[in-house]
């Protein structure tokens, strides 16, 4: 006998009157499955094929609803309806979303190109993504800030039925419409409507009405490297055995994303997520609250000047020598660069402690590593510095550093903004982690050239909005290796960049001689940076004390957001009881009483809400919007 599918329940079809409520008592929290190309007796549930969530009619059982580790079950039998919270990896990208003004919200979004082999026609090609999506619920999941989750969950993703998915199609040709470089330039850029929108969006570029290449552009909310290498792979797999006329055999969907959020609600992923939160704290503790104290200039930039810059680095011959120089040492690559970072970090801010984010896939963190979703957060990094170590040790605590961070870096990182929040209320400042780093394998790229080359790129306005001081991207390519930076004016200006990247470029050259062993303070002549000032800028002046009327409406906002009896404007966001995830709604509610000012970075840091009230203003006339209508926004504000 074959074992029965389990099913769950995605919804019901209506052909008539809605499903009576004696029947189908929680028919009204189901989504109505318009059309999916089979007929389904009106008024009957629908359950959904694990494999391709096809729905299927069935007939319904006596239901009971629960909430079960944080996600809302609706039973029937075996049947399941799902509504999760947001998972731990997806926080940090919600985050940083909501930081951006929806114009530069693009910055979270991620294009895929693949080529589309000869014999492949466009019905094909839709039928292919169509059935991407019907396999792949992280494909068909919105986004809301409100649903129906209760206790500490702030934010919620509802997986839709299955339908076709909407595919732009554009020629190569002049035939007088939009170009595909003016298709692909507006579906990248444009903000999603998380609430109300999947998170992909197709194009379909063809010549002579056959398709030649697909562009996908996903929502970084939904992804991250490991599912777009699944998903290409599938892709590639369906596409090349339909022009074979030989059909591939995927392998089943086991997990999805709702799987690893009730997982993550579980005790035992509360255990690990408090072992890994003492290891923030206690690293939190030890940073300096301003890395860049002894250079961070005005925060408003001279008239003319950027607010932050972007330089490229590429060099052929970092890649060998990183190899070399990692095998001598037995440790990664990787590594090897961003030891010359921490070296280069250590010069320049003068710190005898280097901390940055790095981010961890956490695919072996649970159960469920196979899940297609957004699963990477940042980790802490601390290096000691204070000693002048040479390269050879600093290489070792860069690797052990790393080592101790990937081992504490899952975790739901909004806790870990409302813990650093509270230490730089302990501290009496913000505690700045205000440096990124990331390092990318990119082995089918090339550079071509033989020489190191350096470019300026275009100012990163978008990025300058995330508030962020740096941020380092290593990319190994085939045959060169690329560095990547950008720079807040405050901290660096265009001297500093360049010193910056060729320093680290000149570090790691440096000890492809075996017997070279730099200490810090020697690798000084290899990157000339400007003396530190001699004393700790005061910060920036006083900011005018808020009216009345600011003070008010942000802690009404913050009242109503919470449901708290009782707000102290003279608390900061978190210690008045504020949750990172609902700093969201919290600026919705702003903008629905005619405020506008703050920022969701500065909501969540250590500034009494009176003081970050000053920063208030009155929308223009005109521009005030209902908080029942934040979808641009992607908040759910019912």
């Amino acid at each position: 006998m074959r074992p029965q599918k389990a099913l769950k329940t995605v919804g019901y079809v209506q052909h008539g009157a809605a499903p009576s409520r004696e029947i189908f008592p929680f028919a009204s929290r189901l989504p109505k499955i318009e059309d999916h190309g089979q007929a389904a007796p009106a008024g009957r549930l629908c359950h959904a094929d694990p494999a391709i969530g096809h729905p299927l009619p069935r007939r319904p059982r006596r239901p009971d609803s629960q909430m079960v580790f944080g996600y809302r079950e609706i039973r029937w039998g075996e049947c399941l309806m799902k509504s999760a919270s947001l998972c731990w990896g997806q926080r940090y990208m919600w985050l940083r979303i909501h930081q951006l003004p929806p114009a530069h919200q693009h910055e979270t979004h991620v294009v895929m190109r693949f080529e589309v082999p000869a014999g492949i026609t466009v019905a094909q090609g839709r039928a292919l993504l169509t059935q991407l999506a019907r396999r792949h619920e992280i494909l068909r999941t919105t986004y809301h800030f409100d649903g129906h989750l209760d206790g500490d969950h702030a934010g919620e993703q509802r997986v839709e039925p299955p339908r076709p998915l909407a595919v732009v199609e554009v020629t190569t040709e002049r035939d007088g419409t939009a170009g595909p470089a003016e298709v692909v330039e507006e579906l990248s850029r444009r903000p999603f409507d998380l609430a109300g929108e999947w998170p992909v969006r197709a194009c379909l570029i063809t010549t002579g009405g056959a398709p030649r290449q697909c562009v996908l552009v996903f929502n970084h909310l939904a992804v991250d490297a490991w599912t777009l290498g699944e998903l290409k792979r599938e892709l590639q797999a369906q596409v090349t055995g339909l022009a074979a006329r030989r059909p591939a055999a995927l392998p089943p969907v086991r997990h999805r994303p709702s799987d690893l959020a009730r997982h993550e609600a579980s005790a035992d992923a509360a255990i690990a997520a408090a072992r890994a939160m003492a290891y923030w704290q206690e690293q939190a503790a030890r940073l300096p609250l301003d890395p860049f104290a002894r250079r961070r200039g005005p925060a408003e930039p001279r008239a003319g000047s950027p607010a932050a810059r972007h330089a490229t680095l590429i060099s052929p011959a970092l890649l060998e020598a990183a190899r070399r120089v990692a095998a001598r040492h037995r440790v990664w690559p990787s590594t090897v660069h961003m030891a010359a970072y921490t070296a280069m970090a250590a010069l320049y801010t003068g710190q005898g402690t280097v901390g940055y984010l790095a981010f961890g896939g956490n695919r072996g963190s649970h159960p469920y590593p196979d899940v297609l979703t957004c699963m990477f957060s940042p980790m802490l990094v601390s290096v000691d510095c204070a000693d002048d170590p040479a390269f050879g040790e600093l290489l070792r605590r860069v690797s052990e550093g790393f080592e101790r961070a990937e081992a504490h870096s899952y975790l739901p990182y909004d806790k870990v903004v409302e813990t650093v929040s509270r230490e730089g209320s302990r501290r009496g400042g913000e505690v700045r982690l205000g440096s990124e780093v990331n390092f990318i394998k990119q082995r089918g790229k090339r550079y071509g050239g033989r020489r190191t080359t350096f470019t300026w790129n275009p100012a990163p306005e978008s990025w300058a909005r995330c508030e962020l001081d740096t941020y380092l991207r290593v990319d190994e390519w085939g045959d060169a290796v690329s560095l990547s930076l950008h720079a807040a004016s405050p901290v660096m200006d265009a001297g500093a960049v360049e010193l910056f990247l060729r320093g680290m470029e000149a570090l790691v050259l440096a000890h492809d001689d075996p017997a070279a062993g730099l200490r810090i303070s020697e690798a000084a002549r290899l990157a000339p940076f400007p003396p530190l000032n001699p004393s700790v800028a005061s910060g920036p002046p006083a900011a005018p004390a808020a009216s009345e009327a600011a003070v008010r409406a942000l802690v009404e906002a913050v009242r109503a957001a919470h449901d708290l009896p009782h707000v102290d404007p003279s608390d900061s966001y978190v210690l008045a009881g504020g949750q990172a995830l609902r700093i969201p709604r919290v600026l919705a509610e702003l903008r629905g009483r005619g405020w506008d000012g703050l920022t969701l970075h500065q909501l969540a840091g250590p500034a009494p809400l009176a003081a970050l009230a000053s920063r208030l203003s009155p929308r223009p006339e005109g521009a005030v919007h209902q908080i029942a209508s934040p979808k641009q926004q992607g908040v759910n504000a019912s």
